[in-house]
Parts: C-alpha cells; sequence; structure tokens
C-alpha cells in the first residue's frame, strides 16, 4: 500500500486545490466508487493508527489518499454537475457523503443507469460535462440589500422583525449559488464581497423546467422526488423527513397550494414548544424564518414541504413533523407544481 502523511496534511493539500481552474479540470474519476468515510483524528503514515481517544482502523478500509472530511474538487465538480441535473446534492461543499451518493442514485435512474450510487465509468461519461462549473459573477445592490445582520434565535424576537434576510452578504450568496459558505470563502480568498466587486461561484446553469405529476417523500433515504407524466424521475432533493419525536405523515396526501416568502405562524398550542414563547406570534417572511422562502401546504393539516434557514443540515437533523428542503431546491419544486398533485410518504 502507497504510505500517506497524516490527515491534517492531506487535508490542507485537498483545500489548497479550491482554485476555480482546479475545480473545473478536477478529474471525476479519483473520487471513490462507493463512499467509504475516512476516521476522523487518524494518523495513516503506515499502519493506520489512530488517535488515544479512537479505536484502531484497518488501512485497506480507507479510502486513501481520498480524504472524506476533507473538500475536494472533484467532489466540489460533481456536485455542481449533479445539481444540474436535477439530482440535488444539496450544498456544494466538496464533501462527499450521503447527500450525495443519493444525488448520483438519482441521476442514474434519470439517465437509464444500473441504479448502485456508485461513481462508475458509465455514470461518469453521462455526468461528464466540458463547460465550466465555476464562473465568474459580479455582486449587486440586490445582493447587499437582503442581509439584515444578526438574527435572534428566539421566535419572539423575530416576530419583531420585518424581514428575515440574510445575515452576512457571504450568507446569502453562498445560497444564492447553492454554495456552502467555507466553500465561497476559499474560492475568493481576497473578496470584500462589497457591490461592483467580481467573485467566483457555482456555474448552476438553468433550473429544471416541466410538471411534476406525483411527488414521493421517502423517509429512509432523506429525498423527496418528482415524476414528469411519462413516469420520469424529473428532479430529486436531499431532505429532513420528521423525527422520531415529531414523525411526518404517512400514506399520500396532496398539494393544497404553495405560498413563496411566506409569513410563519407559531403556536405552541399545534406545533411545538419554542423557548419561554407561549403566546401565537407572526414571524415575517424571509431565507431565514423557520420555513425559509417557500411553503408548499398539505392536504393534511399543519403539515408541508418548506425551505430552511440551515441548508448544510438537510437531512442531518430531525424536524418538527415537516419535510424540509434547501431553500434552492424549494423553490425549483414549486415552480414545478400544481394543486392536487399526489405526494406519497414511503
Amino acid at each position: 500500500m502507497v504510505a500517506c502523511v497524516f490527515i491534517g496534511s492531506l487535508c490542507a493539500t485537498q483545500a489548497s486545490s479550491l482554485t476555480p481552474q482546479a475545480i473545473n479540470t478536477a478529474p471525476l474519476e479519483v473520487i471513490p466508487a462507493s463512499y467509504t468515510p475516512t476516521p476522523k483524528n487518524t494518523d495513516l503514515i503506515v499502519t493506520g493508527s489512530t488517535s488515544k481517544d479512537e479505536q484502531a482502523v484497518d488501512p485497506a478500509a480507507v479510502a486513501l489518499p481520498f480524504d472524506t472530511n476533507a473538500p475536494s474538487a472533484s467532489v466540489v465538480r460533481l456536485e455542481v454537475l449533479l445539481d444540474r441535473a436535477g439530482a440535488s446534492p444539496g450544498v456544494i461543499d466538496g464533501l462527499d457523503g450521503g447527500n450525495l451518493r443519493h444525488a448520483v442514485v438519482a441521476f442514474e435512474a434519470m439517465r437509464g443507469l444500473p441504479v448502485d450510487s456508485k461513481l462508475g465509468p458509465r455514470m461518469i461519461s453521462s455526468i461528464e460535462d466540458p463547460n465550466q462549473v465555476i464562473g465568474s459573477y459580479v455582486i449587486s445592490a440586490g445582493d447587499i440589500s437582503v442581509v439584515v445582520g444578526p438574527i435572534s434565535k428566539d421566535y419572539g424576537q423575530m416576530a419583531k422583525m420585518k424581514y428575515l434576510g440574510y445575515t452576512t452578504v457571504t450568507e446569502g450568496l453562498a445560497e444564492r449559488f447553492h454554495m456552502g459558505e467555507d466553500l465561497l470563502k476559499t474560492l475568493n480568498p481576497d473578496a470584500r464581497f462589497v457591490e461592483g466587486e467580481t467573485i467566483f461561484v457555482a456555474d448552476l446553469g438553468v433550473n429544471k423546467t416541466g410538471k411534476a405529476v406525483r411527488l414521493e417523500v421517502d423517509k429512509a433515504e432523506g429525498q423527496v422526488r418528482a415524476y414528469a407524466a411519462d413516469g420520469s424521475l424529473l428532479v430529486a432533493y436531499p431532505a429532513t423527513i420528521g423525527s422520531i419525536a415529531n414523525p411526518s405523515p404517512t400514506g399520500t396526501h396532496s398539494v393544497k397550494t404553495v405560498v413563496v416568502n411566506p409569513d410563519y405562524t407559531y403556536n405552541p398550542k399545534v406545533n411545538f414548544q419554542q423557548g419561554a414563547n407561549d403566546t401565537v406570534l407572526t414571524l415575517p417572511p424571509g431565507p431565514n424564518g423557520p420555513v425559509g422562502t417557500v411553503w408548499i401546504d398539505l392536504s393534511e393539516p399543519t403539515f408541508g414541504i418548506h425551505g430552511t434557514p440551515e441548508p448544510s443540515r438537510i437531512d442531518k437533523t430531525g424536524s418538527h413533523g415537516c419535510v424540509r428542503l434547501t431553500n434552492w431546491d424549494a423553490e425549483e419544486l414549486a415552480r414545478l407544481l400544481a394543486k392536487d398533485v399526489p405526494v406519497k410518504f414511503l
């Protein structure tokens, strides 16, 4: 086996390669065919020994020299290509993991490939695109105007605001281009993020178009899938679907209405208890509101599909029974839906 320096150096090496040119030319073949998480705090010089707080790891079980704890230019490129295809990986952050592999499965289904979540030659050949995945963007006045500064997590304080916008310019820009804020800053190490400045961002292409005639909410996979009239998979999104304490519905329901930039009504007697707030509150709209920028109301009372103020936590934490998507995925899905589209919970 080829010896490797310790993970800390490998993380630094992978991160230092996150330049626009490196990402635009990054090979997909270096990503392991299957996801094998690299143990954290690991010294892999020869024996695969770990720190004293971790159990020993068999080096043969670790996908070297690919470190899943550090962002990779190749993974960034794959994430952008999947996003363009309608198989959303969620936040584009350069990290391999469950959301990425579920997106690979969705892409395989879209293209009629064997569905196995593996990055084999056929899958790579099907998704390859010679066009850039990182391009340039000039920051506009609009990008600045939606920034409101720090926002309290307390619903009582949030209810006093007029708009729950972005806390920083970088948060808003990262979300606009479906990126993690860390990746945005890494791509633009000298940026001031001011109006008129040119920065590097993910080149997402155009939004998916079409008409969804049915939705599937897959609790096991943590994914929402929309299908066209011919039965083909139109889009797929990573999702947070309920929790043990607050499970989502079962069976089949339907879309009642779609609301863009919704207010949020907090009622502790109907929903849940948030902090010390024991009265009904109306929270203003905005991407940092509890339901993000879209509310897709379902026929099951109090349940819906909606956005989130924390896109990086999609399919990583529970929700209060509803189905959470990133704001950008919820916005795209909303444009594909109509009243009475059936929603089946698997």
